[in-house]
């Protein structure tokens, strides 16, 4: 089944491969894809990537080879009652968007793909280990593509510049590639408003002020999603403004939910930064409550002002990694019983039972501080947390650390001049 193309149709359409040498992009899978290409019995495919990467075409242009019946449908469009009919008399179904089926509805396709039924070339723009149920994911063999390249792009463009007969320098090419970000029907787009131009307005310099702003697609639930946020995260860690405030950039254009990137900032304020900057913390709550107040867009200047500050904010990890050594802890051995003088008596029979027992209440004591255990006796000798010489940690364990010496005072060993004679 060939689609015949009409001047009223898509310019992706239009200039879309019809061979598989025509076919743009992705030259990491090149060998797999032709030795699918070859092989007698095209296998159930799942094309994984970015939206505007070939993956539909691609699709189409191994089920076109294999001279076989087939018919493509968008997942969101197609009910299972309805899916079930249309694939009468089919032997290939392109589905669009898999990962928009539910887990029950993606069980429709188990028993039709064991029993080779039907071959099925489905594509999806998010995480398969997450979107696909594991069942359907042992039938398909996955093809991760990737974005389209400037040179991919501008191969591209030209083909459909020949396509709409006008004139475009190489640098304006250019320029709509870079803002393409990867993306092919992003570029068309592009190419067919630039090919509605006066020619004058068509050079680099004019061109860059006037094309629309480019959209740039967030998948909320897709792997950008949260590679964004973690090089964010992983910049502000490794103390570098500008790629922190790039990917923030990055999120924020491309719709990011504003609540998202303060809960990020907020965990690795607390995460990163902690008692070397305790103010961090309250800094990163504060972002969080202005831009709430304030709203989007202008919610951008709070979110940028504490990206930086924690990008810059020394560096210390000792209570994330306290709690998950107490966390390992209490995994391996169990929670160890409350020692009895930490208890509170609340009754006769607790008393009785020594319940509050010789607890020392350090408000009694001076500077507020007096020696005795706290952890259970099978843990006494255990130490949590171990505090680095980073930005505010020394100062706040200082008076702690002087406590101790002043309740173990050293004892000076005995010198000839107060040795007893």
């Amino acid at each position: 089944m060939k689609l015949e193309l009409t001047d009223n149709q898509p310019l992706a359409d239009r200039i879309r491969p019809t061979t598989l040498d025509q076919f743009v992009g992705q030259n990491h899978l090149r060998e797999r894809i032709e030795a699918f290409d070859r092989s007698k019995r095209l296998p159930s495919l799942l094309l994984f990537g970015p939206p505007g990467c070939g993956k539909s075409t691609l699709a189409m242009l191994l089920a076109q080879s294999t001279g076989r019946q087939y018919m493509r449908v968008s997942a969101p469009e197609a009910g299972i009652a309805v899916l079930r009919k249309k694939l009468a008399g089919m032997d290939i179904l392109i589905l669009d968007e898999l990962h928009r089926f539910s887990k029950s509805q993606q069980d429709f396709f188990l028993p039709i793909l064991e029993s080779g039924e039907i071959t099925l070339l489905a594509t999806t723009t998010e995480n398969p280990s997450f979107s696909v149920t594991k069942q359907l994911l042992s039938r398909l063999h996955v093809l991760r593509l990737r974005s389209l390249t400037k040179l991919d792009l501008a191969d591209i463009a030209k083909r459909a510049i020949e396509e709409l007969e006008f004139e475009l320098e190489d640098e304006s090419i250019n320029l709509i590639s870079s803002m393409s970000g990867g993306d092919g029907r992003t570029l068309l787009n592009l190419i067919e408003y630039a090919s509605q131009l006066p020619k004058d307005k068509r050079e680099p310099e004019k061109l860059r002020t006037i094309l629309p702003e480019t959209i740039v697609r967030g998948d909320r639930d897709g792997d950008s999603h949260y590679e964004l946020a973690s090089a964010m995260i992983k910049s502000i860690r490794g103390s570098d403004p500008d790629a922190a405030l790039y990917y923030l950039g990055c999120l924020l254009e491309s719709g990011e939910d504003p609540k998202f990137i303060t809960r990020r900032l907020i965990i690795s304020a607390g995460e990163d930064i902690g008692l070397a900057d305790p103010y961090a913390l309250t800094m990163a709550v504060s972002c969080q409550q202005a831009v709430e107040f304030i709203g989007m867009p202008e919610g951008f200047i709070p979110l940028s002002e504490t990206t930086v500050y924690l990008a810059l904010a020394p560096k210390s990890n000792t209570t994330y990694a306290a709690y998950h050594t107490i966390k390992q802890e209490i995994r391996q051995n169990g929670m160890q019983p409350v020692p009895l003088h930490l208890r509170n008596a609340t009754s006769a029979l607790q008393k009785e039972w020594g319940y509050g027992r010789n607890y020392k209440y350090p408000h009694s004591f001076p500077k507020a501080w007096v020696e005795q255990d706290y952890l259970p006796p099978e843990l006494s000798d255990r130490t949590f947390y171990q505090p680095k010489e980073q930005g505010e940690e020394p100062r706040l364990n200082a008076w702690l650390k002087g406590q101790k010496r002043s309740a173990h005072p050293r004892v000076e060993p005995p010198t000839s001049r107060n040795r007893k004679k």
